[in-house]
C-alpha cells in the first residue's frame, strides 16, 4: 500500500529568500541581455564579424529578457504564496 505524506509548506523566510534570489537572477539576466546587445551593436558593420553574429546575439539577448521576466514572475508567485 502506498501512502502519501502530507505536504508541508517551507518556512516563510525560506520563501522570501528564494524570491530575493530569483529577483537577483532576473537582474543578472537583464545585465547579460544589455551586454549581448552592446556586443551585437559593436559587431554591426565590422567586416571581420560573420554576418550571422549580430542577429544571433540579439536573439540570445531576447531570450535573456524573457528569462528575466519569467524569474520575476516566479518571485512574485513565491511572495504571494508566502503571504497566504
Amino acid at each position: 500500500m502506498v501512502t502519501e505524506s502530507p505536504r508541508t509548506m517551507p518556512p516563510v523566510d525560506a520563501l522570501l529568500d528564494q524570491a530575493g534570489s530569483l529577483r537577483a537572477d532576473a537582474d543578472l539576466m537583464d545585465g547579460y541581455a544589455r551586454r549581448l546587445l552592446a556586443t551585437a551593436a559593436a559587431l554591426t558593420g565590422c567586416a571581420a564579424a560573420p554576418e550571422w553574429s549580430a542577429p544571433a546575439l540579439e536573439r540570445q539577448a531576447a531570450a535573456c529578457g524573457t528569462a528575466a521576466e519569467q524569474l520575476r514572475s516566479a518571485a512574485q508567485a513565491l511572495l504571494a504564496h508566502a503571504r497566504a
